[in-house]
């Protein structure tokens, strides 16, 4: 993964939108990617800044290794008004660490923390990972979702072709209560069979992409309780800047973009996602 994230440091910094009427939240970034610096830095400081500018005041920076997650635990310490943590093994990463019980040890220790809201990012990707690692990744993500019911927090699931496998392990081993599809990138009927079971469905940059029809056209059938927004920063920049470099100020953009697919007004959608992200992670103070 380290090649694909110096690639997008590398990339110029998409242009800050139009301020957001109501502030909301921002429900899923790796701002250590963003800045490849100390959490309490002020470069972290100005991704915030920026952020709360255009009326993105709340961040969940979200894990994918043992010594990133620790990362997200200090920044949502340092920035305590302002970020809370979610930490994880992501699904690449769990079946080639060199210790696997390791580093699973480290995050259930991380899990306690207070700050942290959610486990993830977790779940099942076949996209890169071969199909002889995929029982570890399937493992490593049923021990994520026992860890997400025993510390009665969010579940963040990673999820890039293996929709099937991602539905059967949810509903072999049961869900947790709160259980969100990051950057959700299923169909129309995936995502009447994740309304019907209760999820949260997070939706990111990708909605305005023109190759993404069928995100556009799930958009409108998601109970608003059920509806989260995220940039998964600093990937997948919203449309007109795709390609550049995202941080969590795009969050303004990607609201736009749903409230017109949804026909609702911007301001009482990002208030909307604003209570849900709440609800889901806890309060932020």
């Amino acid at each position: 993964m380290a090649d694909r994230h110096n690639r997008d440091i590398d990339r110029k910094q998409a242009p800050l939108p139009e301020a957001l009427p109501f502030p909301t939240v921002d429900s899923h970034a790796h701002m250590e990617i963003i800045t490849d610096t100390a959490p309490e830095s002020d470069e972290v400081g100005q991704i915030l800044r920026d952020a709360k500018s255009v009326g993105v005041d709340r961040v969940v920076n979200v894990g994918y290794s043992a010594e990133q997650s620790k990362w997200c635990v200090a920044a949502a310490e340092f920035w305590n008004t302002s970020v809370l943590a979610a930490v994880a093994l992501h699904p690449n990463e769990a079946p080639v660490v060199e210790d696997l019980e390791h580093d699973l040890a480290i995050i259930e220790k991380l899990a306690q923390h207070p700050r942290v809201r959610a486990i993830g990012e977790t779940g099942l990707d076949y996209f890169r990972t071969a199909p002889e690692l995929r029982e570890r990744q399937q493992d490593s993500f049923r021990w994520h979702i026992d860890l997400a019911k025993r510390t009665k927090k969010a579940l963040v699931i990673h999820d890039r072709d293996s929709h099937d496998d991602i539905l059967s392990i949810l509903l072999e081993v049961g869900a947790p209560e709160k259980t969100v599809f990051h950057c959700f990138s299923g169909d129309v009927e995936m995502a009447k069979i994740c309304i019907d079971r209760g999820y949260v469905l997070s939706f990111a940059g990708t909605v305005t992409f023109k190759n993404a029809p069928q995100l556009r056209a799930a958009v409108p059938l998601v109970p608003i309780d059920q509806l989260l927004v995220e940039t998964d920063s600093p990937f997948l920049a919203p449309s007109p800047y795709r390609g550049s470099r995202n941080t969590p100020a795009q969050i303004a953009t990607i609201v736009r973009a749903i409230a017109e697919e949804r026909g609702e007004d911007v301001g009482e959608l990002a208030a909307a996602l604003s209570v849900n992200a709440e609800r889901i992670f806890g309060s932020f103070s």
